[in-house]
């Protein structure tokens, strides 16, 4: 009788494997990763009518960041990415929401 932890341990090591064919750039059948689409940070920041100071403060980075961002160097990510996603479908959310806080 085969053992529980046998078929266990050989999904691991089979997770493994294709995490190690993945990380080399090669094609895992059956691999769905769900990342999201970039955004456009500097369009973002327009539409709300922000200089990069004033927008960069608005959501809390550094303003290196923000350019870093703009640039494309680097992606917002985690909670920023979210924030910028919000702030693209509405320049005014963070104004709206902290106006109706105070």
């Amino acid at each position: 009788m085969k053992d529980v932890t046998d078929d266990i341990f050989a999904d691991i090591v089979a997770g493994l494997g294709q995490a190690a064919a993945h990380a080399r750039g090669e094609a895992v059948p059956g691999l769905v990763l769900h990342a999201p689409p970039p955004v456009d940070v500097t369009a973002i920041r327009k539409r709300t009518g922000k200089s990069r100071p004033d927008f960069a403060q608005s959501i809390g980075v550094p303003v290196d960041t923000l350019r870093q961002w703009e640039t494309r160097r680097r992606q917002p990510r985690g909670a920023a990415l979210v924030l910028l996603t919000l702030l693209d479908r509405n320049p005014r959310l963070v104004e709206d929401t902290l106006e109706s806080r105070s």
